[in-house]
């Protein structure tokens, strides 16, 4: 069985990164329909230069157009899928009925795969969306893997079935919110969430402004709604038993290091899981260094539960540098992103390389003055 891994690019750094790491497909989004509009995303030009790039290392593209829009929105959609036509992308990402049957018309050579945010979640919805001519559904995020694989035995093989794997989890069913649109006026179906529920609260009497009172969970803290972020790391040979055609990892609007680094380490487990064999501990360590919430392994296996005593991100690695080039006598052109010392320790990291540890020696500048 062939099973897909689908990577995020939220902008042309986070795809080079993406494709070099080993994903075989990517999700991007043009500057308008994405669900993440905060992202870097692609200009015409930019996607047109994306997929070509892509197509030449054999990875296909995947561009969202799943926010849910409004009237006057809808007549700019046939211009912007012929766009996605005659770039070549392989397939467009939709909720929207609408969107879909536009889709259809517009963009005739390109594959139509239900959004996440279309809410599917059992075996009857997913038939009725192919039926209309879609390619492959994404899964709701609520499903457990009993009903994963039950979805999958009752839908016929022509029909593809896409679930996430690892990154952010959504608060409200399916990403179907309307926090953001109320508190903020950022619309979260139009690609525009502040992520409220990330926020402290308080309760405050009307008659007493200025004077804040907790609101407290079980652990004294007020994170009423503090998703924890999902990993799935761990059990991509229960995901290929199940039936599932392709893993997905969230987050476009992540850094290209997240790109790389999570990318890699589902490679990884993916043609371990694949081979039959089991997954080094060298990756499953990788997920644990970029930039995350508490892992917990999403409706899988249960309820995950909130992590109620922060809201904070886990950062314990950054980038130091990011190598450019290399010479023939084993010397690499670094460009600086953050600063490091003489005497930390850093690792080299690469694709299919397992990361290398080293002690940074005391450094001299282009006049041979010595840096510390």
């Amino acid at each position: 069985m062939k099973m897909e891994l689908l990577s995020p690019a939220g902008d042309p750094e986070r795809l080079r990164m993406a494709v070099a790491y080993g994903a075989d497909a990517v999700y991007l989004a043009g500057n308008a329909f994405g669900m993440r509009a905060f992202a870097g995303n692609f200009s015409n030009e930019a996607l047109y230069d994306a997929v070509r790039l892509c197509h030449t290392h054999n990875v296909k593209v995947h561009v969202t157009c799943n926010t849910m829009p409004r009237n006057q929105e809808v007549d700019r959609l046939p211009a912007w899928l012929e766009v996605l036509e005659d770039a070549g992308v392989d397939a467009v990402i939709l909720a929207d009925l609408g969107v879909f049957q536009l889709a259809g018309k517009y963009a005739p050579h390109l594959k139509r795969h239900v959004s996440t945010q279309a809410g599917v979640t059992n075996y009857a919805v997913a038939n009725a969306w192919h039926e209309l001519g879609a390619d492959r559904v994404i899964l709701a995020r609520e499903l457990s893997l009993e009903e994963v694989a039950e979805l999958r035995a009752r839908t016929p093989k022509s029909l593809e079935v896409e679930a996430f794997v690892h990154g952010a989890m959504c608060v409200s069913y399916s990403g179907r919110c309307l926090l953001s649109n109320y508190m903020t006026g950022r619309d979260a179906q139009r690609g525009a969430c502040a992520q409220p529920c990330r926020y402290k609260y308080a309760l405050m009497e009307e008659q007493r402004p200025g004077e804040y009172f907790p609101v407290f969970e079980e652990n004294g803290e007020t994170f009423i709604m503090n998703s924890r972020d999902m990993c799935m790391i761990d059990h991509i040979p229960e995901l290929l038993q199940a039936g599932v055609d392709s893993l997905k990892i969230e987050g476009r609007a992540k850094s290209a290091y997240y790109a790389a680094v999570v990318t890699g380490a589902y490679r990884h487990a993916v043609d371990a899981a694949l081979a039959g064999q089991p997954l080094s501990p060298v990756w499953r360590d990788e997920v644990e260094k970029v930039s995350h919430r508490h892992y917990s392994t999403g409706f899988w296996f249960g309820q995950p539960g909130q992590f109620t005593e922060d809201a904070r991100y886990i950062r314990d690695y950054q980038v130091c540098a990011m190598v450019e080039t290399c010479s023939p006598d084993a010397l690499a052109l670094c460009s600086l992103r953050n600063k490091f010392s003489a005497g930390d320790t850093l690792e080299l990291i690469g694709p299919d390389v397992a990361p290398l540890s080293f002690t940074v020696p005391q450094m001299a500048d282009a006049d041979g003055l010595p840096l510390t």
